[in-house]
C-alpha cells in the first residue's frame, strides 16, 4: 500500500537527516530534531514513511523506557541505543537513526505535582551531552578514545514546552511543529482508504465534513466499519464458539468486503464523534478530584456528599455549593470561605508547627500539596505525588491531610508549599515517618 506523505515533513526530517552525516565547514548542526504537535496527526507514522522511502535504520526507544525504579538506567539505554545505530552505520553502511516517541510522556514536566526523578534529569542531562558530543558517547564507568558515527536523534511529542528548556534551546534541537493542512489531510485519508476504492472527490467530501479531527480519526472511522463484519460473524457461530473458531484454526474467517459509501462512512464518523462529545462531557474525574479537594460536596446539591468530621468529634467541616461551570475550558475556582483562620486545637493528630505552616502558606497564597515515599525507595529519594490539599481553607487542607496521614501511615510524608505563579517550590518539609 502506498501512503502518502506530507512534502513538508518528508523535505524537513530528510535536510535533517542528510545534513547530519555531512561535514559542512564551521557550521554548527542541531543533533537533535523534535517534530511536535497534535494528538493523533500521524507524526510517529510519517516519521516512518520517511525513513522507508530514505532506507534510514531506526533505533527506537519508548518515552515509557525513560523512567526506571533504578536510578541511572534510562540514561545508561539512551547511550547503549545510540551506540547501536552507530554501530549499524558502519556495519549495514547504511544511515540510521535513533528515534525516541513521546519524549515529553516520559521526560517532560507538566506542572509542579509532576513527580520529577533522579532518571528525569538524567535523560535530560544525557541528551544534551549527546547532542554536544555526538563523535564521543562512553557508558558509564569505561572510556573509549575512539570517535563513533554521529547519528541524528528524532524525537516526537505534542508538548515540547515541558521538556527542560536547556534541551530543545536552538543548537541542540531543530523544532518542527506538524499541523496538516487540507491538502495534506486529503492526501493521508485517500492513503488510508486506498484499498477500499474510495474515490478522491468521496475523501475530499469526507475530509471536509470532519475538518477539526486529527487524522486517526479515520482510520478509527474505516476500522469501525469491519464491526458490522464482525458481529455477523459472532452471530453466525455464536458466540460461546468464536475462540476455536479464531484461534489456532486452519481454516480461518474470512469476511467480504463491507460497505464504504461515503454516506456510511459519514454516518459511522458522528457516531465517533458523538462518543468524543460524551467522554468531554461526563468529567466524572472532576467531580471525584473536587470532593477529595473541599472535603465534601454541599449536601443535596449533587449526586454525592461526603463529610470529614474533626478529630476530637467537632462537627465535619462544611463547604459552600460548588456548581461545575458549563464551559470546562474555563477555570473555575472554588468560592472562598470567609473563616479560614487554622486553629490547631481542633485537628489533635497533628503538630502544631505543621499547622501553623499550613496556615503561614496559605495566608502567603501558596498551594498545598503531598509527596510520600515507603521506606526502601525513600534512599533513593524516589518520592510520590500524593493529593492536592485544598487552597480556600486551612480547616480543610488540616482535615484532609489528617486522612492523608492516616492512608501513608507506613510511608514518609511530606508538605509542599507550591507557589501557583511560578509553579515552583517554595517549601519541602517532611512531616510524617513511619513507625520504626
Amino acid at each position: 500500500m502506498a501512503y502518502y506523505i506530507a512534502p513538508r515533513f518528508l523535505d524537513t526530517l530528510a535536510v535533517h537527516i542528510t545534513k547530519n552525516y555531512l561535514k559542512l565547514p564551521e557550521v554548527k548542526i542541531p543533533l537533535i530534531m523534535g517534530v511536535h504537535g497534535r494528538k493523533g496527526e500521524g507524526k510517529t507514522f510519517q516519521c516512518e514513511l520517511v525513513y522507508e522511502r530514505m532506507g534510514v535504520e531506526v533505533v527506537p526507544i519508548s518515552g515509557g523506557e525513560l523512567e526506571s525504579p533504578d536510578a541511572g538506567d534510562p540514561a545508561r539505554l539512551i547511550r547503549l541505543r545510540y551506540r547501536e545505530a552507530a554501530e549499524l552505520v558502519r556495519v549495514r553502511g547504511k544511515m540510521a537513526v535513533l528515534m525516541i516517541n513521546d519524549i515529553d510522556a516520559g521526560a517532560g514536566r507538566f506542572d509542579a505535582l509532576t513527580q520529577y526523578t533522579v532518571n528525569t534529569q538524567l535523560v535530560n542531562n544525557t541528551l544534551m551531552n549527546i547532542a554536544d558530543n555526538p563523535t564521543n558517547v562512553q557508558l558509564p564507568g569505561s572510556y573509549d578514545e575512539t570517535e563513533i558515527q554521529r547519528v541524528p536523534i528524532i524525537v516526537t511529542g505534542n508538548d515540547l514546552s515541558t521538556l527542560y528548556a536547556p534541551l530543545i534551546r536552538d543548537g541542540r534541537m531543530e523544532k518542527f511543529y506538524w499541523e496538516p493542512d487540507r491538502s495534506d489531510r486529503i492526501g493521508i485519508v485517500g492513503g488510508i482508504f486506498a484499498p477500499d476504492g474510495l474515490s478522491s472527490q468521496d475523501v475530499t467530501m469526507l475530509v471536509d465534513t470532519f475538518p477539526h479531527q486529527a487524522i486517526d480519526f479515520f482510520g478509527a472511522v474505516r476500522a469501525q466499519i469491519y464491526n458490522e463484519q464482525i458481529r455477523h460473524f459472532i452471530d453466525a457461530v455464536g458466540i460461546e464458539n468464536v475462540s476455536r473458531s479464531v484461534v489456532n484454526t486452519l481454516t480461518p474467517p474470512t469476511f467480504r468486503k463491507p460497505d464504504f459509501t461515503l454516506s456510511h462512512l459519514i454516518e459511522v464518523g458522528y457516531r465517533l464523534v458523538g462518543e468524543q462529545r460524551r467522554v468531554d462531557d461526563s468529567h466524572l474525574a472532576n467531580e471525584y478530584n473536587r470532593v477529595l479537594q473541599t472535603g465534601h460536596a454541599a449536601a443535596g446539591t449533587g449526586p454525592f456528599y461526603r463529610a470529614y468530621p474533626a478529630a476530637n468529634g467537632s462537627p465535619a467541616v462544611s463547604s459552600p455549593e460548588y456548581r461545575a461551570a458549563d464551559d470546562d475550558s474555563a477555570a473555575c475556582p472554588l468560592p472562598a470561605v470567609q473563616n479560614s483562620t487554622f486553629n490547631v486545637q481542633t485537628i489533635s493528630a497533628l503538630p502544631a508547627e505543621v499547622g501553623d505552616q499550613i496556615n503561614t502558606l496559605l495566608a502567603q497564597g501558596y498551594h498545598l500539596a503531598l509527596e510520600h515515599v515507603d521506606q526502601r525507595r525513600f534512599r533513593t529519594n524516589a518520592w510520590q505525588s500524593g493529593p492536592a490539599l485544598p487552597s480556600q481553607n486551612a480547616a480543610m487542607a488540616a482535615a484532609t491531610l489528617e486522612r492523608c496521614l492516616e492512608d501513608y501511615a507506613q510511608h514518609y510524608v511530606r508538605l509542599l508549599g507550591i507557589d501557583p505563579k511560578t509553579k515552583q517550590r517554595v517549601v519541602e518539609r517532611i512531616i510524617h515517618r513511619p513507625v520504626g
